[in-house]
């Protein structure tokens, strides 16, 4: 049987797939770093995982004689590093912010994660080769993800409860409970407007207490750790370990200002939520609007 090789590459594309830069660095300090979605899980013990690389591919060699690699999974903010290690060049690493990891594999600035793995096994994949590595340490940064697919970048869609069909649900005691009650109704519509406004948030980089923060630093003056503490309902832990991410990724000073850039994401983050409040509240008129905040305020009062 024969396919359409453009075809069977399109078809392929609807599964969306993680965007990785897997690097490595040989003994005599050739050092190599190539864009790839093929990344996958294989065994949790041994600990296990794979990539593949086309077998015409100049930094293969490195690949092979490397004693290890490093899986770097890109965030959503990192599209121009993807498209970076995709192209050829003398020098990829010239300007990018990274450090040795085990094996001197390097290790990417930002990422929502990474894996060290020794070099395991390689297996013969029709036109690739197949790099199987036995993980030897990880960090996980908790950030948005870049996905790929159907031949373009993605954000992560999280979704914060199951859908479920009324014509599902047995009871109809119980439906009239849940619909009259207003802690459901509201726990729902938080749900939808999540599922919509969630995906453009991430596609800045920042996840949702990252973003929060910012957005609270940018309409703040003079702002203290102590003092952004109150303001967002976030555990004291993760705003402290949110500050420190804000000021890695150069959005935020020490001083607790926006940086020129910093100013740029959150003005996106105002946009993308003005934008999403005009089309959740299109059908209120300016009165049932302003009543409706001025309802949130007076409950958020009440429970403070």
């Amino acid at each position: 049987m024969s396919f359409d090789p453009k075809e069977f590459r399109r078809c392929l594309g609807n599964f969306a797939t993680g965007v990785t830069v897997i690097t490595a660095k040989d003994d005599q300090g050739n050092q190599v770093g190539v864009t790839a979605n093929s990344f996958n899980s294989v065994s949790l013990d041994p600990p296990l995982v794979l990539w593949s690389i086309i077998k015409q591919s100049g930094s293969y060699p490195v690949f092979e004689q490397a004693t290890h690699f490093a899986v770097n999974i890109l965030a959503a903010d990192q599209i121009d590093l993807s498209n970076h290690f995709a192209r050829p060049s003398d020098d990829k690493f010239a300007d990018i912010d990274y450090v040795a990891g085990v094996g001197n594999s390097p290790i990417l600035a930002n990422t929502a994660a990474n894996f060290q793995c020794e070099n395991y096994q390689i297996v013969d994949g029709g036109d690739h080769w197949i790099m199987i590595g036995k993980v030897v340490a990880f960090e996980n940064h908790g950030r948005a993800p870049l996905l790929y697919v159907q031949g373009s970048y993605a954000g992560a869609i999280p979704f914060t409860g199951a859908q479920t069909s009324d014509k599902n649900v047995a009871s109809t005691a119980t439906l009239e409970r849940l619909h009259n009650s207003a802690i459901y109704l509201m726990n729902k519509v938080l749900q939808k407007i999540q599922e919509n406004y969630l995906p453009k948030q991430s596609s800045t980089g920042l996840n949702t207490s990252e973003a929060r923060l910012l957005l609270v630093l940018s309409d703040t003056d003079n702002a203290t750790l102590e003092r952004l503490k109150d303001l967002v309902t976030i555990p004291s832990a993760d705003v402290e370990a949110g500050v420190e991410r804000l000021l890695s990724f150069g959005l935020i000073e020490s001083s607790l200002s926006l940086t020129a850039r910093g100013n740029e994401v959150a003005e996106r983050l105002w946009n993308i939520s003005e934008q999403q409040t005009e089309e959740v509240f299109a059908a209120f008129s300016e009165e049932e609007y302003q009543s409706f905040k001025q309802q949130l305020q007076t409950l958020l009062k009440q429970l403070s």
